[in-house]
């Protein structure tokens, strides 16, 4: 039943989207027909258009999904835990500390390889 539900659209949302698109497609080309304008001009222009699409958009069913789920997931990162600027610098060194061994430990396997294949070669390096 709920499967159901989540499949069936308002009839306006499709009229809804279309109207985003036809802003969206007239931020683009009233940024590239107004050229000769000032900058911040276009760039507000943009903004603005922009804006009013996403305003639609928000009344569509996956608009509404969209936001509840932006809602959750704010509410998901304020519960977690933040490691300390000291946590976090420690563990820094760990990986970098642990980056430089394995970066050594593969470059004396190299030259021991080089070495070993010259030798069964009878290429010197």
């Amino acid at each position: 039943m709920s499967a159901n539900t989540e499949n069936q659209s308002n009839p306006l949302d499709s009229v809804k989207w279309i109207i985003a698109i036809a802003l969206l497609v007239a931020a683009v080309a009233g940024n590239y027909m107004y050229s000769d304008m000032s900058v911040v001009a276009r760039a507000g222009g943009v903004v603005v258009l922009v804006a009013l699409a996403a305003a639609v958009l928000s009344q569509t069913a996956k608009g509404s999904q969209f936001i509840a789920f932006a809602k959750e997931s704010r509410i998901e990162i304020r519960k977690v835990v933040w490691p300390s600027r000291k946590e976090a610098t420690q563990t820094t060194m760990i990986v970098i500390v642990a980056t430089v061994i394995v970066a050594l430990l593969l470059w004396g396997l190299d030259g021991i390889l080089v070495r070993v294949v010259g030798l069964a070669t009878g290429i010197n390096m």
